[in-house]
């Protein structure tokens, strides 16, 4: 798989989330600003493809700037299905320590509705400045689980954090309880340098898995794993990339970042990630299956 939207007058996807919603695989990603020569969106918006194959993919809509807190911009999204709807959380953008999350929930996952209260979340406490960008939730027990990344009051380091709000609730900004008073993952690591961003998580045989984005776009950024027994406390599993940047040549020279992780309906489980060779020309959206051995992860044909 290798897909980029061209609307924009370059190639250029970023930020995958992907559901498997009645009967079709649906695709929700980040689309820039269009190029001068190019009519279209002045700001960043979120794209929308479907595919029956995960393969090959066709742009169906996407999701355009609507009220005051979006009019910079919006992108990062997140997607997850609850009781028949698609549920999208995503960011603001272009508001440095001011973007915030917010959430929208679909019918037909094309035409969205955003929550009366949005943003819905930003995070509170001295180690973080109050920022929160690429969400991804997950139902544990009876919450679901809002995970984000933030910055440090210098707006130097990026780091992790999570919130939760009850499966049973609208998910309005009353709703969410911030469940960290440090972060859950921080960069420790050479090669995570000052970044680590997109927490994408995974249930399997009873535990958490978390592939992350580590070292800031193109420097280059690259995918680790870390693994939690209740969604809060996690512990990396490696001290190397699991999805490293290719080398010289390949489409992913300058990174592999941005995961995100699904699991199909057979069971099988999906990593989808960004990835360029050019430092951010371009950027092209693909995927690898996760395979499972002794209850951890690791890439399949690779």
């Amino acid at each position: 798989m290798r897909f980029a939207d061209e609307s924009r007058g370059r190639p250029y996807s970023k930020d995958p989330a992907v559901v498997r919603f009645k009967g079709v695989y649906t695709l929700y990603y980040s689309l820039p600003p269009a190029a001068p020569s190019v009519a279209g969106p002045t700001t960043w918006t979120i794209g929308i493809a479907r595919s029956n194959d995960l393969e090959h993919w066709e742009k169906v809509g996407e999701i355009l700037p609507e009220a005051p807190y979006e009019s910079k911009g919006l992108c990062a999204p997140g997607a997850i299905v609850l009781a028949g709807h698609v549920h999208l959380f995503y960011q603001t953008y272009g508001n440095g320590p001011n973007d915030a999350l917010c959430h929208a929930v679909s019918e037909d996952g094309l035409h969205f509705t955003r929550n009366a209260t949005n943003p819905i979340f930003k995070p509170t406490g001295a180690w973080n400045v109050g920022r929160a960008i690429d969400a991804d939730v997950m139902p544990i027990g009876d919450r679901l689980l809002l995970y984000f990344a933030t910055r440090d009051p210098t707006m130097t380091t990026q780091m992790l954090g999570v919130a939760a709000a009850s499966l049973h609730s609208d998910f309005g900004r009353s709703q969410w309880v911030q469940v960290c008073a440090a972060p859950i993952l921080k960069p420790e690591l050479d090669w995570e340098k000052q970044c680590i961003e997109a927490p994408a998580v995974c249930s399997h045989e009873g535990r958490y898995f978390m592939f992350y984005a580590g070292g800031y776009n193109n420097e280059p950024q690259q995918i680790g794993c870390a693994v939690s027994d209740d969604g809060l406390t996690w512990t990396r599993l490696f001290d190397e990339p699991l999805l490293p940047n290719g080398g010289p040549g390949d489409w992913n020279a300058s990174e592999s970042g941005h995961p995100y992780v699904w699991v199909d309906d057979d069971g099988r489980t999906y990593l989808f990630f960004q990835g360029n060779h050019d430092h951010g020309q371009t950027w092209y959206l693909s995927k690898c299956e996760i395979g499972w051995r002794d209850g951890l992860p690791f890439l399949k044909n690779r």
